[in-house]
């Protein structure tokens, strides 16, 4: 591709980031961060990535998008770059889907080795770019963009910025009535909101199944090595997973029903984290042998299920997603045979944290026998009572 042809994408691209007059909260890290190291963002695709990467070439005149999936085969990335940075004056260079170069971890090390210039750049498919920041060490800063926060949510949808909240403000009521009013949009973001690009489609889960599509067809392949039959597989996985209970699902219950081994079981499930389609849960205890509980990023549970069917999934899906947003440390809580336990195990600090997360009715006969500092119940419900609390909550951690 012609030097022209990169000056002129990346003219449209600074353009097109005109249309949006905010920022997700990540965009103030981004500004700020001005170390030698690189910086990669990983995230799902529609979560606002390449948004950033453009406003970011509009903040700065020598801050130059580049969109690795535009490139030709025979382009050489590294050649392009030293010509746009000793030419034309660029020396920071924003690269938008980088997994789809030949080989990104190499030109990343030999740019951080033989040049000056700064990088910046994007995946959808973590697993490229997880497996690359160990031959990478200290070269690279991996940086997770997930789907937008309650917070967030309420700050690009509403208009309404509300402080941030600590686990431990949440627990001993140390909220705001504002916190709690804002609680009536809980659902509206449940059914979709928590999707960045839902606000400029009215119907995203169109989108959103075009998305998995694409992640399943186009991403994963293009990091690791699968036949046309495991691609069919994969999209089964996630058709049982999103049509199932919660409760039940690892590596065991999906090679049975699969007809798959669990090592492949397993193997698919990795890969589908890694591309932000599916989260993993590894019981509390120390017998590496028990198999992790696997929810969904949410909203993704609401392409095979309506809500009302899907929302007792929905809320512990929203519940993971939560506490990896906040890098919140926790593991389900395995019960013996037809035992009751809570849910979750949250260590947080000298504190550990038993949770039972469900509907408005949910009681706390969960915890009965259960030996640990502090029992809460989070449920569906607008109104804190003694001991359970409000589900969306957890949504102003960050």
């Amino acid at each position: 591709m012609s030097i022209n042809r990169l000056l002129e994408l990346h003219d449209l691209a600074k353009r097109e980031s005109r249309k949006y007059t905010r920022k997700r909260f990540l965009f103030a890290q981004l500004l700020g961060d001005q170390a030698k190291h690189f910086t990669g963002i990983v995230g799902a695709r529609g979560t606002g990535k390449t948004v950033l990467l453009r406003q970011y070439a509009f903040e700065y005149d020598d801050a130059f998008y580049l969109s690795a999936d535009t490139l030709d085969q025979d382009d050489d990335p590294w050649g392009l770059i030293q010509k746009l940075n000793q030419h034309y004056g660029f020396r920071t260079f924003l690269l938008d889907e980088i997994h789809f170069l030949p080989d990104p971890t190499a030109l990343l090390k030999r740019l951080y080795d033989f040049t000056d210039v700064r990088i910046l750049f994007s995946s959808s498919v973590a697993i490229a770019m997880q497996a690359s920041s160990h031959d990478l060490s200290r070269r690279v800063r991996l940086i997770n963009l997930h789907g937008f926060s309650f917070r967030e949510y309420l700050t690009f949808t509403q208009d309404i910025s509300l402080p941030h909240l600590e686990l431990v403000h949440i627990i001993e009521g140390q909220w705001t009535q504002d916190h709690l009013r804002a609680g009536r949009f809980f659902d509206d973001y449940l059914k979709g909101g928590i999707l960045p690009f839902s606000i400029d489609e009215p119907e995203p889960f169109y989108f959103l199944e075009r998305i998995l599509e694409k992640v399943i067809t186009r991403d994963i392949p293009s990091v690791v090595r699968l036949v046309v039959d495991e691609l069919e597989t994969i999209r089964r996985m996630l058709r049982f997973v999103g049509r199932s209970a919660v409760d039940g699902i690892n590596y065991s219950s999906l090679s049975k029903n699969l007809g798959i081994t669990k090592y492949k079981a397993q193997q698919y499930v990795d890969y589908l984290e890694k591309a932000f389609l599916l989260h993993q849960v590894f019981p509390a205890g120390t017998n590496v042998l028990r198999e992790p509980k696997v929810l969904m990023t949410p909203p993704n549970r609401l392409i095979y299920r309506d809500f009302e069917d899907a929302v007792g999934g929905l809320r512990e899906d929203y519940f993971v997603e939560a506490m990896k947003q906040a890098d919140i440390r926790f593991q389900y809580l395995k019960s013996t045979r037809g035992a009751k336990t809570p849910d979750y195990l949250i260590e947080e600090a000298t504190t550990k944290l038993a949770v039972e997360i469900g509907g408005p009715s949910k009681g706390r006969q969960q915890f009965k026998g259960v030996k640990i500092d502090r029992k809460i119940v989070f449920m569906h419900n607008p109104v804190p009572e003694k001991g359970r609390l409000p589900l969306f909550l957890l949504g102003y951690l960050t």
